[in-house]
Order: C-alpha cells, then structure tokens, then sequence
C-alpha cells in the first residue's frame, strides 16, 4: 500500500438503477496529480472554514502510487516557476500545505533562505508534492481509472475499471487526468524508440549500448534536458540533437511576458473573442513552448565549443533539420536527418531514439464514454464556463469540471502549476455555492441554459 494518501481497492459500486449502496459523494476526481491534490487540499481547507456538511470526495488514480513527471526527475534540473506558485499559497497564505511548510516540516526553512533561489530543484518540489500528498485527508484509489460517465437523476455514475473497478455515485466529477505523449507520426515506439516522459525507466531498460550514440528530436526545455542527462551520463557517447529552429530559443521569462501567468489573465482570456485567444496564445507560446531556459542553452554551448576546441566531439546539434525516418533494426536504430536549407541528408545508427516532442490534451473520450458525444464543442476544443464546467447539451443536475485541457478557452496556463491554487479553489467554491443554493443538489449546467453557460 502507498503511504502517499488514504488508499482503497474497492470504491463504493452501485448495484442497479434503484440507488442501491451509499450516497453519492460531492465530488469524483478523476485523476490525482497536481491539480487533484490541490483540490483535494481546497476542499480540505473549505471544510475547515464552514460550519454544516463537509465536501465528500474520492479520487481515483491510474498511477499504482503518486508520481509527477518521474521520467523526468533529472539532476541539475530546476522548477521554471517560483516556489511561491505552489498547490496553495495563491489562494491561502496561510496554508499548512505551502511549500514553506514543507520546508519547515523537513527542517531545512532556513537552509532554503539561505539557497537565496525561488526556484527548487524538481527533485525537491516532487518531494514537497508527496509530502502535501501523504499530509492531505484524500481518499484515493490507485491503479483505477474512470471509464464512463453517465448522468442518472440528481447524479452521476462513474464507471471504474482496475484495482478499483465498479461503479461510484457523485455528484460532480473534476477531470484531471494530465497529457498524454505526442510522437511523431513517423515513429514507432520501442525499446530503443521512446518519449522523453519515460526517460529514466527507458534508459534503465535500455538495450546493451552499441553504436555509442544517441539522437533527441525536439526543440524545447525538456529536449535540452535530455540532451544534457545523456551527454553527462554516457561519457563515451555522441548525443545529436535534431530540431527545426536553427538552435535552441530562450523562454521568455521576463515579469510582463510572466502575467499572461496570473489569474486575471484568466479572466481575460475567458472573455475574449476567439480569435484575440488564438492571437494571445501566438504572442506568448515563448513563455512556455518549444523554448529553453537561457543557462541551459549557454551550458549546451560551452559544451559543444569546448568539444570543437579539443577535437573530440560528442555534441552535435542539427539545426534547421528535421528527421525524416526512423528504422528501429533491433539491434540499433537508424535515424535518417535531413538539413531543410541544402536537402542533405545523413544517417545516424544510435542505440536510442529519444522524442522530446511534446504531449496531446487530455482525451475526455476515454474518461467520459458515450457522454463525450454530448459535450458542446468551441474553437477546436469543449466548451467550458468560466468557473471550469463542461458544457453539454442535455442538462444534468451535477457538473463536470475540467483541469487540464481549457487552454483555447482560459489560456496558457491551463495544464501547469501555476494557477493550480487559484483554479481548484474556484471549482471548490462553485461545488459548494451549488450545493448550499439548492438544498443538497447541484444546479443544473448544461448548453440548454443558452449562451449564459458559455459567459465569464
């Protein structure tokens, strides 16, 4: 059993339409990373402050135990944001779950004053996760995953399929189930052929090395991550980059580019047309996108000068380059690069393919079964309200929240930590407004209502 949250195998199951078993809970999380957790808290600290009923909430989590991003734990790896951005300090200054009371609970708060840095590396702010993960009463079931939901009278019913297989009854569902990896539609996946997501695990696995050489396709933070693991880590070994750019560009992360960051930038973005959203997202993809932090990309450099100055290379970077093939042979894979501005071509025979080519949106169609068909679509993506309801076309009594997957609606900042206190703490005190106004059920949500479902 994971010491990481109150685990149960065996979820409530709801025997037939009679309302059979317990009573439904508020809320149904599907998911138990970062963003569930912080719910998990907000509504923990909500029912700290509120006389009557508490919010009741389960959770199911495909992952055996809490984990984030543990393919990337990479050394010498720092956060990109501010530690002040944590699951709670922009909404409750105050909280036990800060990450300053991680730090306090550690005994390390004045070794951490004295580090002078907003940004913790990603081994200590995974550790701090854990720790609000093992600190929070959260029910969660692991290695569960939702399958279906399907509205039935003043609720819904969640259809669980592995550990925690059977039915759970709620009266809201939060979605938050993450990305998913993005290949490359030329790319087979194998022992060899893998995403950078999996790159600790995969490297451990790893075939025998035999060819003394590996290619990272992509362009972004994580590839100029991977890049630096794999030329520290196999010092016997070429390590080639391949990307469109020319060379690497440095993230913006400058105090003004930053607020597209903030919470009213929400609000902004909510309200706008969308094609001033698209025009956003365009002005601002540096801030987060295909882009590296700058003392990355001048370490990359050093390194690949230094090479040329001693005639031992290793680091190579194919700039304004693309791959075009990418054979997996068994015994190594062939990688063939094409340089866009001559047409030239080459073909490298590594032991690894690592694809740091970023991630799609979550799918609601594996969580929500046959309601998917129903949900209102809007510029490319769900419609959603701007407290984070998903808008469907029949009426239900309960609502459906996104976290994750809003971002041609609420913008940039919809799949990352940075509005994670803010966002959970508004579904919290919607659920509860709905709750405390209608007597015990939720108000009705749906695109029926009109286009005052789809207003700010």
């Amino acid at each position: 059993m994971n010491d990481s949250a109150h685990t149960h195998q065996q979820p409530p199951t709801l025997r037939g339409a009679s309302g059979e078993g317990p009573g439904p809970v508020d809320v149904l999380g599907v998911g138990f990373g970062p963003s569930n957790l912080g719910l998990a808290i907000a509504a923990a600290e909500h029912n700290a402050a509120h006389t009557g009923p508490p919010l009741t909430l389960r959770f199911a989590e495909r992952q055996n135990r809490f984990g984030w991003h543990t393919g990337m734990l990479l050394p010498r790896t720092t956060m990109q944001i501010s530690f002040l951005k944590d699951l709670v300090t922009q909404r409750n200054v105050h909280s036990r779950y800060s990450f300053l009371s991680y730090l306090a609970a550690q005994g390390r708060l004045i070794d951490f004053v004295n580090h002078q840095t907003f940004f913790p590396t990603r081994h200590e702010f995974h550790d701090y996760l854990e720790w609000a993960a093992r600190t929070v009463d959260a029910d969660v079931t692991y290695a569960t995953t939702a399958t279906g939901v399907r509205p039935v009278d003043d609720h819904f019913e969640v259809t669980l399929a592995g550990a925690g297989a059977g039915v759970v009854r709620a009266r809201n569902v939060v979605v938050s189930t993450g990305l998913s990896a993005r290949l490359p539609e030329y790319v087979t996946p194998s022992a060899r052929v893998f995403h950078n997501h999996d790159l600790l695990g995969r490297l451990a696995e790893l075939p025998t090395p035999r060819h003394g050489r590996f290619v990272v396709l992509g362009a972004g933070q994580s590839a100029a991550e991977t890049v630096e693991y794999l030329h520290s880590t196999y010092p016997g070994a070429e390590v080639h980059a391949v990307f469109a750019k020319y060379g690497y560009s440095p993230a913006d992360d400058s105090p003004y580019a930053n607020r597209i960051f903030d919470p009213s930038a929400v609000d902004d973005f909510h309200s706008s047309t969308p094609d001033f959203r698209r025009r956003l997202m365009s002005y601002h993809r540096a801030t987060n996108y295909s882009a590296v932090d700058l003392p990355l990309i001048e370490e990359l450099y050093a390194r690949e000068y230094a090479e040329r100055v001693s005639g031992e290379r290793r680091l190579f970077m194919h700039g304004a380059s693309r791959a075009l093939r990418v054979d997996d042979r068994g015994d190594g894979v062939v990688v063939t690069v094409a340089h866009e501005p001559t047409g030239l071509t080459e073909d490298l025979l590594c032991d690894g393919v690592v694809c740091a080519t970023g991630f799609h949106q979550m799918d609601l169609g594996t969580v929500l079964g046959d309601l998917a068909a129903d949900v209102v679509a809007e510029d490319g993506g769900p419609a959603v309200t701007r407290d984070y309801r998903l808008v469907t076309r029949a009426a239900t009594e309960g609502s459906i929240f996104l976290q994750g997957g809003t971002e041609h609606t609420h913008g940039i900042s919809s799949s990352l930590l940075s509005n994670v206190a803010v966002r959970t703490g508004e579904i919290v005190r919607a659920i509860a407004r709905d709750r405390d106004s209608s007597g015990g059920a939720p108000a009705v949500r749906a695109a029926a209502h009109g286009t005052e479902a789809l207003g700010g």
